[in-house]
């Protein structure tokens, strides 16, 4: 068994993730503790958000006063609903939450059925629950969760996929190789993407870009990828590295098979729901573009915008951290197509920075793997929060954003704008 804490600074932003779920038929709520119900025992957001109001309303000087757990038995464990509320309620009261309001929510959308417990670190005192031993706790608990369930123990090589802790590339430290091998095995394994410029704007979060390579040889054709560093302005530094000698979980073969899963695994999983919510509600209140992509990395998303050389967006990738998912605004809706930003850009009078990657034409066919094809010279600062944000309406968000109240304003005010000039 695998327990996740996740510390974020919003309510809104766990809650909506499982309530989508439970709206698409894909997860349910198993139970709660110290949370106003409906007459009728079903949950109700409104007064969801009524009870953990006191608690956040007792400390606003906590940053991330939210917890949102997750516990993944082995896959090969059958556990009953029964049963995985037992075991979210003695996990809880072993973490020392027990008393805490907390919603727990089982979700079935995986083959690898698991709960989520969304609750608040803060008592109803006011106090900062202290979380300086959680994993080591947590690992603790899960142990003796195993031997009082008799579930199977989750060996190293059968963990779920955790995302380790990746860092930018630091050029100047050297290991480049090192660095640049753990963080695309990483990404490659654990994320989706549906093509290669979307993978490789994921590594581009992480100072890494990579190139496929066609050519021939001998009357053979071939494909391959190579890897580089890249800084802060997106330029290549050092000598680029061919995937084969990395290894074969991050050669040409593998990113095919990645990406024809991940697109399987994108069409039949609803996956842009809940970042759609997410991002309508930051383009509806949008001011300035750093403003938009902070609000967005708040909830665990990550925006890159794709610009020509006269500063036109024609491209808006989307990266949600929570779903692991890399996807173009185009294929959420028409309303988040490169025209919609390109037009709200044009209001966006501070442009301090840029999130831009401008594509040049330098493809290259030949037998040398080590000439960048079908390259990015990349102009890119990103912002990498891992957090989460308000989506939704709740006038009792404390940590968060009326996003409502402000969106209504603001359209007011671009309204009285574009009459101004005209429009």
């Amino acid at each position: 068994m695998v327990a996740k804490i996740s510390k974020g600074s919003s309510l809104q932003g766990a809650l909506l993730y499982n309530q989508e779920k439970v709206k698409e038929q894909q997860a349910k709520v198993l139970f709660s503790n110290r949370i106003i119900l409906n007459r009728d025992g079903s949950l109700n957001m409104y007064l969801a958000n009524l009870s953990f109001a006191p608690y956040l309303n007792a400390n606003k000087n906590t940053e991330k006063p939210v917890l949102h757990i997750s516990i993944n038995p082995h896959p090969d464990d059958v556990v009953s609903d029964e049963m995985y509320s037992d075991i979210a309620h003695n996990y809880m009261q072993n973490m020392g939450l027990g008393d805490q309001p907390y919603i727990v929510y089982k979700h079935e959308d995986l083959d690898r059925k698991h709960i989520h417990i969304v609750t608040v670190n803060i008592d109803g005192n006011g106090r900062k629950i202290g979380d300086s031993n959680n994993f080591y706790q947590s690992k603790k608990i899960t142990r003796e969760l195993e031997k009082m369930y008799t579930l199977h123990p989750v060996e190293k090589k059968n963990r779920s996929e955790e995302l380790p802790q990746l860092k930018r590339v630091d050029y100047q430290s050297g290991y480049i190789k090192k660095q640049i091998a753990n963080i695309s095995k990483a990404l490659i394994k654990n994320y989706r993407f549906q093509s290669v410029n979307e993978f490789r704007t994921l590594l581009s979060l992480y100072g890494v870009t990579v190139e496929e390579v066609k050519g021939e040889i001998k009357g053979k054709n071939y494909s391959g990828l190579v890897y580089s560093a890249i800084d802060e302005k997106g330029e290549k530094v050092g000598n680029p590295i061919k995937a084969s000698v990395i290894g074969k979980s991050v050669g040409y073969d593998t990113l095919q098979s990645r990406l024809e899963y991940s697109a399987k695994y994108m069409k039949e999983h609803k996956i842009f729901e809940s970042p759609k919510l997410i991002v309508s509600s930051a383009v509806s209140s949008y001011t300035d573009k750093q403003t938009f992509v902070n609000e967005l990395a708040k909830n665990n998303i990550n925006v890159v915008f794709r610009e020509n050389t006269e500063g036109r967006i024609y491209g808006a990738t989307f990266i949600d951290h929570q779903s692991r998912c890399i996807f173009n605004g185009s294929k959420m809706g028409k309303e988040f197509s490169a025209n919609i930003f390109n037009e709200l850009s044009k209001s966006d009078t501070t442009n301090k920075h840029p999130l831009i990657i401008n594509p040049t034409d330098n493809t290259t066919k030949g037998s040398d793997a080590d000439k960048p094809i079908d390259g990015f010279t990349e102009n890119a600062e990103y912002n990498n929060k891992q957090e989460d944000s308000t989506v939704d309406l709740s006038l009792l968000e404390q940590h968060g954003t009326d996003y409502a109240e402000e969106a209504f304003t603001r359209r007011m005010k671009m309204e009285e704008k574009r009459r101004k000039r005209g429009l």
